[in-house]
């Protein structure tokens, strides 16, 4: 069955509910249909003639041609649908993501760098009208990638974050300002950094409130995340002789009122992952909250297709008619 097939009048289908009964009506009654005539005997008529056993085409044929014009008045076509869509709010979006050897703490499942990892991919290919950019940040912040929107090159570089690219630390102001860098010259009718952290701000030389401040002029909204458990967790502290990483427990340590001081001049929000699933649940949130507009218009193009079914109608009618004043026609 074609799927593109629709019926303007659809109503009309239900008439198609008398053709049977028609054709009872017709079985029922045929015998009184012909002329009678009376005679002594019937010998001499005992071959009947074809045109007797054929005359119930006529029948047929006006049943299939009333078929065909209630099908016609149904009005079946075909519709093709094309869509378009047109993306009318675009967003940029940085992701200013804590690299600092802090965030290889085991209280969340591998570690906190990993599970963001995780999290952060899935958030990138829920954003496919959206460009994305990537900073890291640890004692100094560079950008691994600039906004785009090959989410290719995006989630390859989220794959390939680890610990001990950069000087250790946090310094936070310089993850905040390297996202507004990246921003400033956006044209995009909305701008977002997500900045992610699980520490104090100790290094750097950006204050992370001078940073607040440009966003907050260049009309960029920050969503800030305090990743970590409450209470301790275990931190890498140092290295054996073969260079393994020793964990030990220690207080887990956020500078909450400064992510909370971000997030609200900017008029963002702050969140606190303190498991894997409260991280997913929090990009989640912001996926909900910043959505891209999209218009989609569609553009439908109809065929006719009754016309086939009234022609059928109008040659079986002509056909009946014909047959009936001439092979099947009565002298009687």
């Amino acid at each position: 069955m074609n799927p593109n097939l629709e019926f303007l009048n659809p109503e009309f289908l239900w008439l198609l509910l008398l053709i049977p009964i028609l054709a009872a009506w017709f079985f029922f009654t045929r015998k009184k249909a012909n002329a009678e005539l009376k005679i002594s005997g019937t010998k001499g008529f005992a071959h009947k003639h074809w045109s007797t056993k054929l005359k119930p085409v006529l029948y047929i044929l006006r049943l299939v041609a009333l078929s065909s014009l209630i099908v016609a008045l149904a009005r079946p076509r075909d519709v093709e649908v094309s869509n378009k869509t047109k993306t009318t709010r675009g967003i940029d979006i940085v992701m200013a993501i804590d690299v600092s050897a802090s965030m290889l703490a085991k209280d969340l499942r591998p570690n906190r760098l990993e599970a963001l990892k995780a999290v952060a991919s899935r958030f990138v290919t829920q954003r496919p009208n959206d460009r994305i950019g990537i900073v890291v940040y640890a004692g100094e912040s560079f950008t691994k990638t600039p906004i785009t929107s090959d989410k290719r090159i995006v989630l390859n570089t989220i794959r390939e974050i680890q610990w001990g690219e950069i000087e250790d630390g946090t310094a936070i102001g310089m993850g905040l300002g390297s996202g507004v860098n990246r921003l400033k010259d956006s044209e995009a009718k909305s701008k977002v950094i997500i900045l992610l952290t699980d520490g104090v701000n100790n290094s750097g030389f950006v204050d992370p409130k001078t940073a607040t401040e440009l966003a907050k002029e260049l009309g960029i909204k920050v969503y800030t995340i305090g990743i970590g458990t409450n209470g301790t967790a275990l931190f890498p502290v140092a290295k054996d002789a073969s260079g393994k990483l020793i964990f030990r427990n220690a207080p887990v340590e956020i500078d909450e009122d400064l992510l909370k001081y971000i997030a609200k001049e900017t008029e963002g929000q702050y969140f606190r992952a303190t498991d894997n699933e409260k991280l997913g649940q929090i990009y989640d949130e912001i996926n909900k909250l910043e959505k891209t507009k999209i218009e989609e218009i569609k553009y439908y193009n109809f065929n006719e297709n009754y016309r086939p079914f009234v022609l059928l109608a109008g040659l079986l009618i002509f056909l009946e008619m014909l047959l009936r004043y001439t092979l099947f026609r009565s002298f009687i």
